[in-house]
């Protein structure tokens, strides 16, 4: 299957021909990005929605019970979710995401996993790509759901449209994800298990939080809700208040400036991807033995790429 014909069938629905792209991007090939380019004019309908939080917080039955009630209102989703990866194959270890096996023979539900690959901030380098490739496709929503790694799960707020931070009292310091860095990322806070003794703790103290300046003072506080994603209570309420933080953030300007961001971390990506292994090892041999220092290295490395 060429990116032409791949591009076609993802046009009139295909799911296979969707699958077989996404293993093109995941691999970062020639297809891949020859697919992207033809599909690129149909992006920017899609809500891209990031869920993240630690590990154990229920990110994954939370994303499963949105896309349940996204499909009551008779709207599509794809799940995109980013697994640790296995040491030995590299592959994602949760692989086709068995908590949310309830979707597989729902046409308008579209999941796939993803290996981390070890890439810090809780997100795989084709994230981006991958979520572009189902904004293309023509769902609602796209709900990117993150490893789990704490801290580091920063990099969510850079490609989502909306950032949802799942949070569960009675993990020991309730917010030290908020004190470690996430508060600002968080468009909107979501206390799952709310059923739980502290959940009432945990709000005060994010409010306290917001109150002391943790939250970006250019914008309002962020919106929180209490959920209790295993029996979907509180779900319909959350979905709600994302809806309209995406309302309010899809301003064109915003858009400039969220694609001013992704683009500098593609750039990125691909000038590390472009190094030559020889080169840098040969600079690093110089550095080491002090016959060269780091800026002379980085400046010589620049210069041949940029010619």
């Amino acid at each position: 299957m060429t990116a032409q014909e791949a591009s076609a069938r993802i046009q009139n629905g295909d799911r296979r021909a969707l699958a077989r792209g996404a293993s093109w991007i995941e691999a970062q090939s020639d297809a891949g990005h020859q697919l992207l380019r033809l599909l690129f004019p149909r992006t920017g309908s899609a809500k891209l929605i990031g869920i993240t939080g630690p590990p154990g917080a229920g990110k994954s039955t939370l994303a499963d019970q949105l896309a349940k009630t996204i499909r009551m209102r008779a709207q599509t989703v794809a799940i995109l979710a980013v697994d640790p990866s296995s040491p030995f194959t590299q592959g994602a270890i949760l692989g086709d995401r068995i908590r949310m096996q309830d979707h597989h023979a729902d046409p308008g539900v579209f999941i796939r996993s993803m290996a981390s690959r070890g890439k810090m901030g809780g997100l795989a380098s084709a994230t981006l790509e991958m979520a572009l490739l189902l904004d293309a496709a023509g769902f609602d929503f796209v709900l990117i759901e993150t490893v789990g790694v704490g801290q580091g799960e920063i990099e969510i707020a850079r490609l989502a449209d909306v950032t949802v931070l799942v949070l569960v009292p009675g993990m020991g310091d309730d917010v030290q994800a908020i004190k470690a860095g996430t508060m600002e990322i968080a468009d909107v806070f979501a206390i799952n298990k709310s059923d739980l003794p502290g959940a009432e703790r945990l709000e005060d103290e994010i409010r306290m939080m917001q109150s002391l300046g943790g939250h970006d003072q250019r914008r309002d506080a962020a919106p929180l809700r209490r959920v209790v994603a295993s029996q979907a209570q509180g779900v319909e309420s959350l979905l709600e208040v994302i809806e309209q933080v995406f309302a309010q953030r899809s301003r064109e300007s915003a858009r400039v400036d969220a694609w001013q961001i992704r683009l500098r971390e593609m750039a990125e990506e691909r000038l590390t991807a472009a190094l030559p292994e020889p080169t840098l090892n040969q600079h690093a041999v110089r550095i080491a033995a002090k016959m060269e220092d780091p800026y002379t290295a980085v400046d010589a490395i620049l210069a041949d790429l940029l010619k």
